[in-house]
């Protein structure tokens, strides 16, 4: 969606994906480095500020500055500092050897975007640095628990494998799993998961 649409989505007192952080996540961010962690696409702030209280320095990136407006109203009503950028990815510079950790939940791109997003972020991490990732697989067009309309901007163990050829998977599964994340997330989902390090 556009930066218009996904101000339109969040420009409501509602949380729409609600204000606990993935599961996936909460399970695993012990494989995050204590250090600075960039959240990909982070919407409204609940993996951030999870993290944040977690003692991570968090930065969330997102397209939508309604979005992170909510991001930060929610940090301060848990007492702790993010920092947000709004901008698209397409143009977002992530550094080099800058990120502790990197942080895709939910993060759905055209095609040709998601892989130069992911040779920045492989460019990204510090040595030892981690990413991890949770995303529907094309599959999940077989369910209406969210998600794109298209396949394209799915992903799939395959696709992660070949995308970020340089890092080291831990954790890499595809499953079925309810997804309960406020009213946009909500079913039986098909969805991947990865923990990967930079060598």
């Amino acid at each position: 969606m556009s930066k218009s649409m996904w101000d339109k989505e969040y420009d409501t007192e509602q949380y729409m994906y609600g204000k606990q952080p993935n599961d996936f996540l909460e399970a695993n961010y012990e494989q995050l480095p204590k250090g600075n962690i960039l959240m990909l696409a982070e919407g409204e702030g609940r993996n951030a500020i999870f993290l944040a209280k977690l003692g991570y320095q968090v930065t969330a990136v997102d397209i939508s500055e309604v979005g992170l407006s909510k991001a930060c109203k929610l940090a301060s009503e848990n007492n702790v500092q993010i920092k947000t950028i709004c901008t698209d990815l397409e143009h977002f510079d992530l550094g080099v050897q800058q990120w502790d950790g990197i942080v895709s939940i939910f993060c759905h791109l055209p095609a040709a975007l998601r892989q130069s997003l992911y040779q920045r972020v492989e460019l990204a991490l510090k040595p030892k640095g981690v990413m991890l990732i949770e995303g529907y697989t094309p599959e999940q067009l077989n369910y209406e628990s969210g998600g794109p309309p298209v396949a394209e901007m799915m992903i799939s163990k395959s696709i992660l494998v070949k995308e970020l050829p340089h890092l080291q998977f831990s954790i890499l599964q595809e499953l079925q799993r309810e997804v309960i994340e406020g009213v946009k997330h909500s079913g039986l989902a098909a969805v991947v998961q990865a923990v990967a390090y930079a060598k």
